[in-house]
């Protein structure tokens, strides 16, 4: 069997030639990072938790029309996607305050804020993902005014879903990344959600004891970072309320 062609490895994930053209497959890893890649580790089972939470977010956001990547899971830590050009930032949606939002501006984490907040950072590790704003985006050519006015739109549809979802069971959307693409049809761009939707791109509090749920468990060593991300896929059906962490698979001799 030939070895399949990697394309792109980045921090959690892994993106491959798919089996059509147009397509990739996208592996999610057991990479854990934090501060820019300061801080590493692997923890078991963070990948196959990662592919299918992201899996019932994207096929829940297109069940209500947002546009995304994502065609279908093809196992436990792989998903086919639709090949798109990443637009190079990393678009922030903050509903309560928390991280750098908190230290830049003083304000104390988890003080709700008055309505969302959109930040923009430019995807660059190795100047650390600067903060930008609407100007340097547009002068220097990373996304036009339309396409701004559109991610901001998708953003706020994304945020409406998600902040229901977790509400329904009972956690707290803080913030959350996410990634855009561009594709091509009939020749007319039109961008649509690409990435990932997990516990690693967002802020996720439990509403009663206000327990965090998210790779801050991971930053902070504030617990078992698989725990927290197996009680997010449990509260959402994800996986049966019974299960146990998910781990590696073991040989058996």
């Amino acid at each position: 069997m030939a070895r399949r062609k990697k394309v792109y490895e980045g921090k959690a994930k892994i993106l491959y030639e798919g089996p059509e053209p147009g397509t990739l497959v996208q592996y999610f890893k057991d990479d854990a990072t934090a501060f820019n890649a300061e801080k590493k580790a692997t923890i078991d089972g963070k990948g196959v938790l990662n592919n299918r939470l992201s899996e019932f977010f994207m096929n829940g956001l297109a069940s209500v029309g947002v546009p995304t990547h994502f065609i279908r899971r093809l196992n436990m830590r792989e998903q086919l996607i639709r090949s798109v050009e990443i637009i190079p930032l990393e678009i922030i949606v903050r509903n309560v305050a928390a991280g750098s939002l908190s230290k830049r501006l003083g304000i104390e984490e988890g003080t709700p804020l008055p309505r969302p907040i959109i930040e923009f950072c430019y995807k660059d590790d190795k100047l650390g993902d600067p903060l930008v704003a609407e100007e340097h985006i547009i002068a220097f050519g990373w996304a036009s005014q339309q396409d701004l006015d559109d991610i901001v739109a998708l953003a706020l549809r994304v945020n409406d879903f998600l902040s229901g979802c977790m509400l329904a069971v009972g956690i707290k959307l803080i913030d959350f990344k996410i990634e855009v693409g561009r594709i091509w049809e009939n020749d007319f761009p039109r961008l649509i959600l690409a990435d990932e939707i997990s516990p690693d791109s967002c802020r996720l509090w439990d509403i009663e004891t206000g327990k965090k749920l998210d790779k801050d468990v991971f930053r902070h060593d504030l617990g078992d970072l698989a725990d927290a991300y197996t009680e997010v896929a449990r509260r959402l059906g994800v996986l049966p309320a019974n299960s146990a962490p998910l781990t590696r698979p073991k040989l058996i001799n």
